[in-house]
């Protein structure tokens, strides 16, 4: 007895939706759009902390994506690593063009109700100086940082995106992680860490 098995569709690559996309298809553009506009609106919130601009800054970086599709070279780099690459860009074009002494940690935080009052404070204490020395890395050992552990991209992708080697991802997240640790030590009794 024989048995038949349905095969599950493989969803069509990246690389082609591209193409098409640039052979005039526009069903490829909404496919693309629907896989990786998301994730770049994500990274965009994520780093701006607001809404509207993330927005934006998701919208041009499709555009952008778009307008290089007839010039796309297929294996040359992925398509969710370049747009990665170009909505971060846009951010931190967008945050070096904002007022001097404004900064993220200004965006208040969320908190969703449940831990008490006290606890939430010292969250947002935690939280807060976290994001404070984060922001004074060096901008390679911040996005190296950001990368890794707040959308959680491999090192092999953090080095695509950063356009260095794996073992230059690994020595700046190190000297992203030592600066941390010894930036956030002065301040662990403080902080509430014991």
């Amino acid at each position: 007895m024989t048995m038949a098995f349905d095969s599950a569709p493989t969803e069509t690559s990246d690389e082609t939706l591209l193409v098409r996309y640039a052979a005039g298809d526009q069903s490829a553009a909404r496919a693309l759009t629907a896989r990786h506009a998301p994730r770049a609106l994500a990274v965009a919130r994520r780093m701006l902390r607001d809404r509207a601009e993330a927005e934006d800054v998701a919208q041009e970086a499709m555009l952008r994506l778009w307008r290089i599709a007839p010039d796309w070279r297929p294996g040359e780099a992925k398509l969710s690593t370049w747009l990665y690459r170009v909505t971060s860009n846009l951010c931190t074009d967008r945050l070096r063009r904002r007022r001097p002494g404004v900064t993220l940690d200004d965006a208040p935080e969320v908190s969703d109700g449940a831990p008490s009052v006290q606890q939430s404070i010292e969250a947002r204490e935690r939280a807060s100086a976290l994001h404070g020395v984060i922001g004074t890395l060096p901008e390679r050992q911040r996005i190296a940082l950001q990368l890794r552990h707040f959308d959680e991209l491999s090192n092999i992708e953090i080095s695509e995106v950063l356009d260095t080697s794996v073992e230059a991802v690994e020595s700046l997240l190190g000297r992203a992680r030592r600066a941390l640790a010894a930036a956030l030590a002065e301040r662990q009794e403080e902080l509430g860490f014991r």
